[in-house]
């Protein structure tokens, strides 16, 4: 079943939002001037960070990875608190459901897109690129790329149930 990109991201605007505001965070971690961000937008790309280009290599692998660490341990955190309730206790309400939608949304969209893979790509085919930023670069450039061939089989989706979903439930359980 295809369902538009667009649509997708209309139903998950919240991890699209943080995604971007991900990549904002890590830019000013990063001491680089963002120029524009558009969190959200019915056209493609649905959210953007336009930015100066790092000068430092790892300030650009740092800045494309960023929404993969905000977005995993937001879409975690959000939705941690409605688990017990939702999988243990059966006494879920509303909100318990809105947070655990929210930290799928959000944890959906952890994955970087082509475009920062390509940033990153870049950055590191330089000759001037260190060999220590190389093996890091190169392996996460790939991974990018097998995440975003993966989201055609719903392999976002999947990350986002299971961090939402998932990491709460084995915690609740190892504790239990």
């Amino acid at each position: 079943m295809f369902i538009p990109g667009i649509l997708i991201s209309l139903l998950t605007f919240p991890g699209v939002i943080v995604h971007e505001l991900a990549h904002q965070l890590f830019c000013r971690w990063c001491k680089v001037p963002v120029f524009k961000v558009v969190y959200f937008q019915f056209e493609n790309p649905v959210g953007y960070v336009l930015h100066e280009v790092p000068a430092n290599k790892w300030h650009s692998i740092m800045i494309s990875i960023g929404p993969f660490i905000i977005n995993t341990l937001v879409g975690a955190l959000i939705a941690f608190p409605a688990a017990l309730p939702v999988f243990k206790f059966n006494n879920a309400g509303p909100l318990d459901y809105l947070l655990i939608y929210l930290g799928v949304s959000i944890a959906m969209h952890a994955f970087p897109s082509t475009g920062d893979a390509n940033a990153i790509w870049e950055h590191i085919k330089d000759k001037n690129t260190s060999l220590v930023v190389k093996i890091f670069g190169y392996p996460i450039v790939g991974l990018i790329y097998l995440g975003s061939l993966g989201s055609f089989f719903w392999l976002d989706l999947l990350y986002g149930i299971g961090i939402a979903i998932g990491v709460p439930n084995l915690i609740i359980a190892l504790l239990a």
